[in-house]
């Protein structure tokens, strides 16, 4: 897999039936190993080492209701109360970061209405902050510490 801007990590990759699984600690299981899972992966880690983000405040793959559809946020952070506070979406490394992936996340945020919205491709990442009160928003020059949140 591609060398990514985040933090390397030892990875737990096994082989099975000729194709690759990475642990997910979060889930507690094996997934494929796709190259959005790779960026997952390894920007999940850096959340709970680099930006102290409670493991047990984290969840992947959290299922919403969006107008009778079931939709998947790649990655949810919860507050202590359990108040879903950032959304994170991943893109694959040769993801180019555009309109439409913020649209994307948009769309899931109109469900949770949490405060900061995350999206990252394993080589770019942004962070943007909205406050509801304003109705703007503001793109964070870093990901912020789960104490700034």
């Amino acid at each position: 897999m591609i060398q990514l801007n985040l933090p390397k990590y030892n990875a737990k990759i096994i082989e099975k039936g000729g194709k690759s699984y990475i642990y997910d600690s979060l889930r507690r299981k094996h997934v494929a190993l796709t190259p959005e899972e790779w960026v997952r992966q390894h920007f999940v880690r850096f959340l709970i080492t680099d930006r102290l983000f409670p493991a047990g405040l984290i969840a992947n793959e959290v299922t919403i209701d969006m107008n009778g559809a079931s939709k998947r946020c790649d990655t949810v952070v919860y507050d202590r109360f359990l108040t879903p506070v950032v959304i994170v979406e991943y893109k694959a490394p040769d993801v180019k970061i555009t309109e439409q992936v913020f649209d994307q996340i948009a769309r899931y945020n109109s469900v949770l209405k949490v405060p900061y919205l995350i999206v990252s491709n394993g080589l770019v990442h942004y962070c943007c902050q909205i406050d509801y009160q304003t109705m703007t928003y503001v793109f964070l020059k870093e990901i912020p510490f789960f104490s700034e949140i």
